[in-house]
């Protein structure tokens, strides 16, 4: 199997938002500093991408934030998520970020497996708790 990942140029992203969130990605989105997108594909077949920020922060250092990787329900284990997250992180790295954060269900083990092979740790501020807050009706 010959992966392809590839920063995500307008349509791939296109193909990829349609395949992974059923829905169309916006120029906002697209256009947003920080904005890092990568899609996997085998021959014409989008299988996976990952996607999130690089966010500067007040004292001039930048870190990533991961916010989702998804690959193919057929395409899992073969590499394609490892390749998708290395991807990012390089791009991040190359961009001045020296840290990254990503939060995954408790059960999710296969991405908790992904995520420690790769050499990420828990956070070291005990347990944490996500907020969601919805800003219009």
């Amino acid at each position: 199997m010959n992966v392809r990942i590839t920063p995500a140029d307008p349509g791939s992203l296109t193909l990829a938002v349609r395949r992974f969130m059923d829905t169309d990605a916006g120029a906002a989105f697209t256009d947003a500093p920080g904005t890092l997108a990568f899609v996997a594909s085998v021959g014409t077949t989008t299988c996976g991408w990952a996607w999130g920020y690089h966010l500067v922060r007040p004292d001039g250092s930048s870190m990533l934030y991961l916010h989702q990787l998804e690959v193919d329900q057929a395409h899992r284990r073969s590499g394609i998520g490892r390749k998708l997250l290395c991807a990012f992180m390089a791009a991040g790295a190359t961009a001045g970020a020296t840290k990254m954060f990503l939060t995954t269900g408790a059960d999710n083990l296969a991405a908790r497996a992904l995520y420690d092979a790769e050499g990420g740790g828990l956070a070291s501020e005990g347990p944490t708790v996500n907020y969601w807050f919805r800003l219009s009706q």
